[in-house]
């Protein structure tokens, strides 16, 4: 078994942002030189997550407005009382308990084996932030 890791750094400009990171992704299992295994991602940030969906303009604005509805900045939270970094970032927090901070992708034939409308997404959910991580471990043959 062989390893490769990599970091994907994104600047984020919204409060809410979502990044496709998918060929950023692909360049690092290409650099591994990896034929088969597996590339798990992680964000390294408690605000910000990882996704796999379509890419298509319009669902991505959905996206957003839903995550904006579902669980709003000027709730009465307990967390923005005393802000640890001055954010009031306790909805960007709540978010993240239904979103995923890591994924784990096969890949084949050094191709990711993601499906025919899939994309990797980086959500950025307390932003905007000037720069933000994605570790790549990629395990394989």
């Amino acid at each position: 078994m062989n390893y490769h890791t990599a970091t994907i750094t994104c600047q984020t400009t919204r409060p809410i942002d979502i990044i496709d990171i998918t060929a950023d992704v692909r360049s690092a299992l290409e650099e591994s030189g990896l034929q088969q295994g597996t590339v798990t991602l992680l964000s390294r940030h408690t605000t910000a997550c990882l996704n796999i969906n379509e890419r298509e303009e319009r669902l991505m604005q959905d996206m957003t407005t839903w995550l904006k509805r579902f669980i709003p900045k000027d709730g009465d939270w307990l967390h923005n009382i005393e802000t640890i970094d001055g954010r009031d970032n306790a909805h960007s927090h709540l978010l993240g308990l239904f979103m995923n901070s890591s994924e784990t992708i096969p890949f084949s034939e050094g191709q990711l084996m993601l499906g025919k409308w899939q994309s990797i997404f980086f959500i950025e959910l307390d932003g905007p932030r000037p720069k933000r991580e994605v570790l790549v471990h990629i395990q394989g043959e």
